[in-house]
C-alpha cells in the first residue's frame, strides 16, 4: 500500500503557489476581455457592493482613502490562508484540496456575474481560472508526492522490514536521529537530519516550483498590461486645455488663513478627497465615451464627449463634501470646475412631469438618485469635464463626472458617468439608498478645527484657532468658538467666495499654562446654527460640534 504523504510545509506550499496561479491566470485572461472580470478584483467589488453600512462607514474612518488597498490586502491574505488549507487537507491526495480550489472558483464566477458592468464572457474568465489553479494543484501535487516516495524509499533502505514505517515519518522505538549519531554508527549512505539526497524527484519538484512562480508572475505581469492598454492619460493629453466661455469669479486676498492652519481654499487635484466603490479606477478614453439620457422624457439624447466639448462651457467654484465624514473629518475639498450646465442637456431631452429622481451611473454599473428640482438648477448641477485647469484626473472621473452644489456626493456626484435616467423616487432604488442611505441629502451646517491639532503643545498664552466652515447653497454666516466651556466667541470669517464654498475663520485666544479643550459651532445665511447633538454619517451625515483637546506649555 502506498503511505506516502506530503509533509506540511510541502502541502501549504503547494495550496499557496496553485491559488497564486489561479489568481494570475485570472488576471491574464481578464486582460485580453475586461480588467473588471479578473476573478480577485470582481471578488473585491463584491465584497464592497455588499459591506452593509456600518461596515463600510468603519472602513472608510479607520482607513480613510487606503480602504481599498487594506481590502486588496484583506483579501490576500484570506485567499493566502484558503490555499495553505487546501494543501494540507490534501497530504495524501489532491482531491479534497481540488475540491477547495473549486469552491474558491464557483465564488469567482459568482462574484464576475453579480457584476452589471461586465459582458458575457466574463464569467469564463473565472472559470478559467479554476481550470488552471486545479491543473497546477494535480501537477504540483504529484510531483511532490513522487519526492516523498523517493525520500522514504532512500530512508527505508536501513529498515527493509518495515519500510513504510520511514515512508510515514516514523523511526523505530530507541533509534537516534541520524543528526545525533556518529559517521561510524550510520550506515553506509546515510545521512543527517537536514542533508537530503539529490534524488531526481526532488529537483523535479523544485524546478516545477520555480517554473509555477514564474509563470505567475509573467501571468500577472501581462494580464495587467493588457488590463492597461487603455491608455487614459494619453487621452487626457489629447484632450488639452479645457477653457470655458464664461470663468468663475477670481479667488479673492483673504479667502483662506492658510498661514494660521486652514488649507488652501484651492485644493490640488492631487490632494483632493476621494470616496467611491470603484475598487480600480475605471479606465476610460474621451474618444470613445458616450452617454444615454433616457427614461422619462420626450427625446432620447445620445451625447459623445465633442457634443459636450462643443457647447458653451462655464467654470464653477465648488465645496465638494463626503456623507462618510464624521465630525471634524477630511473629506471635504474645493475645485474649480468646469463643463455644461446639466439644465441643458436636460431641457434639450424634455423632463416629462413627475419625474422626481435623476438617475446616473457610471460605467462600472454604479447609480445615484438625485432630485430632479436640484439638478435643473442651472447654477448648482453640471456635467464637469475638467478640475483646477486640467481635463478631470482619472481617479475623479475622467472623462464625465456630475457635480452638484448643496448635496453629499452619494446623491448628485457621479464619476465616470455612463447614463443619466429621469425617473422616480418610487420606481428606482439607486445603489446606497438600498442599503439604508438617505435618498435625499442636503449638506448639512458644519465647522472644523485644524489648528490646534488634537494633543498638540502650543506656548502659552497667544494663540491662534482656526478651521473651515461650510454650508454649501447656504453659505456661511457666523462661526463661534468656545475654550473650557466658557462664553462662545465670534471668530474672525475669511473672505466669502459663494454660498458654495466653504469658508475659512480664525480666533486669537490667550491660553494659560495646562490642558484646554475648544470647540466651535457654525451659522449659515439661513439662521441654523449647528446642533451640539452627535450624529454619525448614517443615514444622511454626521452632526454635532467639533472639539480638540490640546495643552499649552
Amino acid at each position: 500500500m502506498d503511505t506516502a504523504r506530503l509533509n506540511r510545509p510541502h502541502a501549504a506550499g503547494i495550496g499557496l503557489l496553485s491559488v497564486g496561479v489561479a489568481l494570475a491566470a485570472g488576471h491574464l485572461f481578464a486582460g485580453f476581455t475586461d480588467p473588471g472580470a479578473s476573478p480577485y478584483l470582481a471578488v473585491g467589488n463584491t465584497a464592497i457592493d455588499l459591506a452593509p453600512p456600518w461596515l463600510k462607514d468603519f472602513a472608510v474612518s479607520t482607513f480613510g482613502t487606503k480602504d481599498k488597498p487594506v481590502l486588496l490586502a484583506g483579501m490576500a491574505v484570506v485567499i493566502a490562508i484558503f490555499g495553505a488549507v487546501a494543501g494540507l487537507v490534501s497530504a495524501r491526495r489532491p482531491l479534497p484540496g481540488s475540491i477547495l480550489l473549486g469552491v474558491l472558483g464557483v465564488l469567482g464566477v459568482l462574484a464576475v456575474l453579480k457584476r452589471p458592468d461586465l459582458g458575457q464572457l466574463a464569467p469564463l474568465v473565472p472559470a478559467a481560472s479554476l481550470v488552471a489553479g486545479v491543473l497546477t494543484f494535480t501537477w504540483l501535487h504529484g510531483k511532490a508526492l513522487d519526492a516523498a516516495r523517493e525520500a522514504g524509499y532512500e530512508a527505508a533502505r536501513h529498515l527493509p522490514d518495515r519500510p513504510d514505517r520511514y515512508l510515514a515519518g516514523e523511526r523505530p522505538a530507541g533509534e537516534r536521529p541520524a543528526s545525533e549519531r556518529p559517521a561510524s554508527e550510520r550506515p553506509a549512505g546515510e545521512r543527517p537530519a537536514g542533508e537530503r539526497p539529490a534524488d531526481p524527484a526532488r529537483r523535479g519538484l523544485l524546478v516545477a516550483a520555480g517554473a509555477t512562480v514564474a509563470g505567475a508572475g509573467v501571468a500577472a505581469l501581462t494580464g495587467q498590461l493588457l488590463g492597461n492598454r487603455v491608455d487614459v492619460q494619453a487621452s487626457r493629453r489629447a484632450v488639452g486645455t479645457i477653457r470655458p466661455a464664461v470663468a468663475a469669479a477670481a479667488i479673492p486676498p483673504g479667502a483662506d488663513f492658510a498661514a494660521a492652519g486652514t488649507p488652501s481654499f484651492i485644493t490640488p487635484n492631487e490632494a483632493f478627497y476621494r470616496i467611491d466603490t470603484a475598487l480600480v479606477v475605471p479606465r476610460v478614453r474621451a474618444e470613445s465615451w458616450s452617454m444615454r439620457v433616457h427614461g422619462m422624457v420626450d427625446r432620447e439624447l445620445r451625447l459623445r464627449y465633442d457634443d459636450l466639448r462643443n457647447r458653451e462651457l462655464v467654470e464653477r467654484t465648488v465645496t465638494l463634501t463626503c456623507v462618510s465624514n464624521e465630525v471634524g473629518g477630511p473629506y471635504i475639498s474645493t475645485a474649480n470646475f468646469v463643463g455644461v450646465p446639466l439644465r441643458a442637456v436636460l431641457d434639450e431631452a424634455g423632463v416629462q412631469a413627475g419625474a422626481d429622481q435623476l438617475v446616473s451611473r457610471s460605467v462600472d454599473g454604479w447609480s445615484c438618485g438625485s432630485p430632479t428640482e436640484v439638478m435643473l438648477d442651472a447654477d448648482r448641477a453640471m456635467l464637469a469635464l475638467a478640475m483646477n485647469g486640467e481635463p478631470l484626473p482619472a481617479e475623479h472621473g475622467f472623462p464625465v463626472r456630475l457635480v452638484t452644489a448643496g448635496l453629499y456626493g452619494y446623491v448628485s456626484a457621479t464619476k465616470w458617468l455612463a447614463d443619466l435616467e429621469l425617473s422616480t423616487f418610487d420606481a428606482f432604488t439607486p445603489y446606497w439608498a438600498k442599503r439604508g442611505w438617505a435618498r435625499r441629502a442636503p449638506i448639512k451646517t458644519m465647522s472644523r478645527i485644524d489648528r490646534p491639532g488634537a494633543f498638540q503643545r502650543v506656548p502659552a498664552g497667544r494663540t491662534v484657532i482656526a478651521g473651515v466652515a461650510w454650508a454649501q447653497h447656504r453659505g456661511i454666516e457666523a462661526v463661534e468658538v468656545r475654550l473650557d466651556r466658557g462664553q462662545w466667541r465670534e471668530a474672525t470669517l475669511a473672505t466669502e467666495v459663494n454660498l458654495d464654498t466653504w469658508r475659512m475663520w480664525r480666533l486669537d485666544v490667550d491660553v494659560a499654562k495646562g490642558g484646554h479643550t475648544v470647540e466651535v459651532r457654525a451659522t449659515d445665511k439661513i439662521g441654523y446654527t449647528q446642533t451640539d447633538k452627535r450624529a454619525d454619517p448614517v443615514p444622511d451625515g454626521a452632526t454635532g460640534w467639533h472639539s480638540v483637546s490640546f495643552s499649552a506649555t
